[in-house]
């Protein structure tokens, strides 16, 4: 078979999940169109942005401020030790490694802290924010600003054998605020040094993650509603449903509602 098949026919790498009927032609040249956040390119950024680069969504956009290290290689898909040993930026060594992956999509790399000044203009562009973060205080911004432009986002979380994510619309279904107010949120929280983490939980979820990313990018009827918790350690799976709050102080005072 010719090496170089694909240049003339930019498809074909991409014909056993156009051959998916929920996806088709049609839909993967919908993904070709799409633009994609994601923020923080950890354990399940890397996962995610190497699901949707290699599923052929158009552009990504990565957004991180730190640097590889070593103790990243265990579950962080996208990264090398000569990545830790050079201490490169996560959003510039996942962007090069992706590009060797599929050149033919648009990778940026952002090296910042998400916050309140810049993060209106990181989503300003795209189509659907992804969160990868480990930290609610960063999640709770994103809500805002993707409330605020009408952007869907969705929600990803892993500790220790469990993994759970969840679908905001910028619809009248609940954001986040609805769900989890920022005030129950405290510095106590666990987190991966405290309580560990696996590869496999974060490679999971974000794989989850991911396929509702490509159903929402495809306006998909199957797009999940409610919170989806997984312990893939106990073989324990559920769905909890929320309703929105009418109170809320994000999303009943949006434009959505005026």
């Amino acid at each position: 078979m010719d090496s170089v098949f694909w240049y003339n026919d930019p498809m074909q790498r991409y014909v056993r999940q156009a051959a998916f009927t929920h996806v088709g032609e049609a839909g993967q040249e919908m993904l070709g169109k799409s633009r994609v956040a994601i923020v923080g390119v950890g354990a399940l950024g890397t996962v995610s942005a190497n699901c949707l680069a290699r599923a052929g969504v158009g552009f990504l956009r990565l957004v991180d401020k730190d640097c590889v290290e070593l103790v990243n290689l265990h579950r962080q898909i996208l990264f090398t030790e000569e990545d830790a040993k050079k201490g490169v930026p996560k959003a510039v060594a996942a962007c090069s490694f992706l590009a060797s992956a599929n050149s033919e999509i648009q990778l940026e790399s952002v090296v910042a802290e998400l916050n309140a000044d810049n993060a209106e203009a990181i989503f300003g562009d795209v189509d659907l924010v992804l969160d990868a973060v480990d930290n609610w205080n960063t999640r709770f911004l994103m809500n805002r600003a993707c409330r605020k432009q009408s952007k869907p986002w969705i929600y990803c979380a892993a500790l220790g054998s469990e993994g759970m994510t969840m679908n905001f619309m910028p619809d009248d279904q609940p954001c986040l605020q609805c769900v989890v107010s920022q005030p129950m949120i405290t510095d106590s929280q666990p987190t991966c040094v405290t309580m560990g983490i696996l590869n496999m939980t974060t490679g999971a979820i974000a794989a989850i993650q991911s396929a509702e990313a490509v159903k929402i990018l495809l306006g998909s009827p199957h797009i999940r509603q409610g919170l989806f918790v997984a312990d893939f350690w106990h073989n324990k799976f559920k769905t909890v449903p929320f309703g929105k709050d009418k109170h809320c102080s994000v999303c009943s005072h949006s434009p959505l509602h005026s």
